[in-house]
């Protein structure tokens, strides 16, 4: 009797060990998850203090504890953003200081001192339009600073018949389309900087 007894113990034992070797094994033979991957942060573009929106651009604007007032949008092709209680707002050509103090002053009518934050997430790529008596017409990619002598020569020269005195500059500002006029021979004769381009500049020679 006490026999059968041990028996019976022993293979309990043997039983259960088994039963966890197993378990072991499985657990072991089990692919391992693949770790969380955490959500992708929302980052700023690379752009200058003084860099000028365009249309294109891809912006976010805070409105500090104003979820509602608070937007991610698009310039639009004419310039312009929309926003809850400010409407349309001219957003093409000025820097993102200058679009959050337009903003915060709009804003005055109906918050108390508006903290205002504008960055921009996304640039649409930057180029200004070569056309008339030039060479080589069409866009030029704008990387770093550009004058408007370095772009005339990127454009191939004028050809013969370029008016070299009276070139026009068609820019997008904050008050809307203004020109502005370039002597190329006086350039050449002046010691100081030539004219900067901006994007979306149209340099048209006549």
């Amino acid at each position: 009797m006490k026999v059968s007894a041990f028996t019976a113990i022993c293979f309990l034992i043997l039983l259960s060990t088994a039963s966890a070797q197993d378990a072991s094994r499985r657990m072991t033979d089990r692919p391992a998850r693949p770790a969380a991957t955490p959500p992708a942060r929302t980052n700023a573009a690379e752009t200058s203090a003084d860099y000028r929106l365009a249309a294109g651009d891809k912006l976010r604007v805070d409105v500090y504890k104003d979820q509602q007032l608070s937007q991610s949008l698009q310039i639009r092709p004419d310039g312009k953003i929309t926003l809850p209680l400010v409407g349309d707002l001219q957003a093409a050509g000025r820097t993102p200081i200058e679009l959050r103090d337009g903003i915060a002053a709009a804003l005055k009518d109906y918050i108390a001192d508006p903290v205002v934050t504008v960055i921009v997430l996304e640039t649409s790529p930057q180029v200004v339009y070569m056309m008339g008596e030039v060479n080589k017409p069409g866009t030029l990619p704008i990387a770093g600073r550009l004058s408007i002598v370095q772009a005339l020569a990127m454009a191939g020269g004028f050809t013969d018949f370029a008016n070299k005195k009276d070139i026009r500059v068609l820019r997008k500002g904050s008050t809307g389309m203004q020109t502005l006029h370039f002597n190329y021979k006086e350039a050449l004769d002046d010691s100081t900087e030539p004219m900067l381009l901006q994007p979306g500049d149209t340099v048209i020679v006549r």
